[in-house]
């Protein structure tokens, strides 16, 4: 991991390669360089940012190059393991991790190559070389080192001796193609090249394909040349750019309104809901599905664990919701009639992928992706779809991402509830005008602003947090700890209310703040005495309540009221609030809210 930019022009690339990874950097990342062919291989790498590299790249200029954001899996981030890394005259840029390396590294060794970095990378540069020896183009050397390669890649390698061509190749990481005017690309994300082409080819798992100025050639993994649909992206540079805001996840927070209603556009003006909302063959496999297996991993399995309770009070199904990188390791009844959920912002998550693949395999041959990248590997691999339609999001903590997943999940409880003749008409209209209302509503949350930040200034000094919540807005608690740990780095916690007595109350004191979810439900009473509970052993509570949650403030407890009761979606409302929580601590922290540190954005390994 975790970003890839290569080009070949008529022109100088290394302008291009620079922006490409500027355009690359919301993805997290801890060194950066480049390499490029100009008489002869040149090549530059950085441990500070973009910015740097760009500073020692100075007058730089070649018509061919790879460029690489590094989020450090295998060495420590350093100069010595950021990429590009060299063989010879071969350089290589690589996301993902090659499982059988250190096997590689000693048969590599053997035949007399010299290791200069701690990566799994080097093998691949190595290898390459070795092939090219042997005699024949890049292309084949390329393609006979993947076959020895274990593991997930998506590589981009350039030779000195062969300065016309660039040569990618795919497995189990995303990669795509960009097509100019005599002119060629080649990217991790269609992020990177919005400033040289709309026009993008995504490669499928096991394709191999060589660049050159003015032609292109796909072989895929079986050796057959092919063809690859061209798509025209509809990214444009004004929405991967801050604009009035300060920072990209500020921005995305005040996008959710929009986004929430452009994913729920399919039902605006419609008077009822049909299953070919989620694909053609939606309305045969919704009728024969007697469960459903949510997969997911990080704020996206949040998104599942609220599902589970919309799915099995609406729609009356048995919903299990499982982290996708630990599902696929133990032993699990499958079912064929289980409907498989995966949902994932990016649709390259290579664990959410990996455990579709589990499930399919065991029989389980169902699928539904929601997702926010249409040309995603986990839309292509799913017989099902939803796209979210948030836009693109830069900030690496999910903001518009998951309130767009909740709203396309409880479309996905709505409808299945209608299938199974759970949905009377009266019902169904008044929740199809309950998530009409629903951006209006989150735009009234969003001024709450002025009263958070003030929770933030109490928050910011300490060093650890609890959140509970109790029924569906546990997994908000959840969601709402997940953000201020990974953009303040407070350690916080989130539990069911219930569960205090059972022993987090022991972490309650004066230096504990306590943050609850308090809509006005039927388990509000319940919460009321775990609230007690907390300010009985002299803790700080901060609570988001109902405006009729008959919730009082005084010494000890802040109260800030929502501005709307939305019924089974307030749980979509109460995620604003803590989103916000966590952005002003983090600022007020001094802390880079976009890039947090160790972070990468779209996980693309195990």
């Amino acid at each position: 991991m975790c970003g890839i930019v290569g080009a070949i022009a008529g022109r100088n690339v290394v302008p291009i390669l620079i922006e490409g990874l500027k355009r690359l950097e919301y993805r997290g990342y801890d060194s950066a360089g480049i390499a490029v062919l100009n008489g002869g291989l040149q090549r530059l790498r950085s441990t500070g940012r973009v910015v740097e590299l760009e500073k020692i790249a100075g007058s730089l200029s070649a018509t061919v190059g790879i460029a690489h954001t590094r989020w450090a899996t295998h060495g420590v981030p350093s100069e010595r393991n950021a990429h590009p890394h060299v063989s010879g005259g071969v350089s290589v840029v690589h996301n993902g991790i090659i499982e059988n390396h250190d096997s590689m590294r000693e048969e590599l060794r053997g035949k007399g190559y010299k290791f200069a970095s701690d990566t799994d990378t080097e093998v691949i540069a190595h290898l390459v070389h070795d092939h090219l020896r042997q005699g024949g183009p890049l292309f084949e050397a390329v393609r006979s080192a993947t076959v020895e390669l274990q593991g997930a890649y998506a590589i981009a390698v350039i030779d000195e001796s062969d300065a016309g061509r660039i040569v990618v190749a795919r497995h189990g990481a995303p990669l795509l193609l960009g097509l100019g005017v005599d002119e060629n690309f080649a990217a991790s994300d269609a992020s990177a090249l919005i400033q040289v082409t709309p026009r993008i080819i995504y490669l499928e798992d096991g394709d191999c394909a060589e660049l050159s100025q003015s032609s292109l050639k796909i072989m895929d993994a079986f050796g057959n040349l092919v063809e690859r649909r061209v798509h025209i992206s509809q990214l444009s540079a004004a929405s991967v750019e801050l604009g009035q805001y300060k920072t990209f996840m500020q921005k995305e927070i005040f996008e959710q309104p929009m986004a929430v209603a452009n994913t729920l556009e399919v039902v605006t003006s419609a008077t009822a809901l049909i299953p070919e909302l989620f694909g053609a063959r939606a309305g045969v496999i919704f009728k024969e599905t007697n469960a459903v297996l949510i997969l997911a991993c990080g704020t996206s399995y949040h998104a599942g664990m609220v599902a589970r309770y919309w799915l099995e009070s609406l729609a009356g199904l048995p919903c299990n919701v499982e982290i996708a990188s630990e599902y696929r390791y133990r032993e699990s009844v499958s079912n064929p009639r289980c409907l498989v959920v995966t949902i994932s912002q990016s649709g390259e998550t290579a664990d959410t992928l990996a455990a579709l693949n589990f499930a399919k395999a065991r029989g389980q041959e169902n699928s539904l992706a929601i997702c926010n990248v249409p040309e995603s590997a986990l839309i292509r691999s799913s017989d099902l779809r939803f796209l979210t339609r948030a836009g693109p999001e830069i900030g690496v903590a999910s903001t518009k991402a998951f309130t767009t997943q909740l709203a396309s999940l409880v479309l996905l409880a709505m409808v299945l509830a209608k299938v199974r003749g759970r949905l009377g008409k009266q019902w169904e209209s008044e929740m199809l005008n309950s998530l009409r209302h629903l951006p209006a509503a989150l735009t009234r949350v969003l001024g709450t602003e002025p009263q958070i930040v003030r929770w933030a200034e109490c928050l910011a000094p300490h060093r650890h947090a609890l959140f509970l919540g109790r029924g569906v807005h546990w997994p908000i608690a959840m969601e709402g700890a997940l953000k201020l740990k990974e953009i303040s780095y407070i350690h916080a916690e989130a539990y069911a209310a219930g569960e205090l007595k059972h022993g987090p109350l022991a972490l309650v004191d004066q230096d504990m703040p306590v943050f609850a979810i308090a809509p006005n439900d039927e388990l509000l009473e319940k919460l009321k005495s775990n609230l007690q509970e907390v300010s009985a052993r002299g803790g700080r509570l901060f609570v988001l309540a109902d405006q009729d949650a008959r919730l009082s403030e005084g010494s000890g407890t802040d109260v800030i009221r929502m501005p709307d009761h939305a019924g089974m979606l307030s749980p979509i409302l109460h995620t604003i609030p803590l989103q916000m929580l966590a952005y002003h601590a983090a600022i007020l922290r001094g802390n880079d809210v976009d890039k947090p540190r160790n972070l990468a954005k779209s996980v693309t390994v195990e």
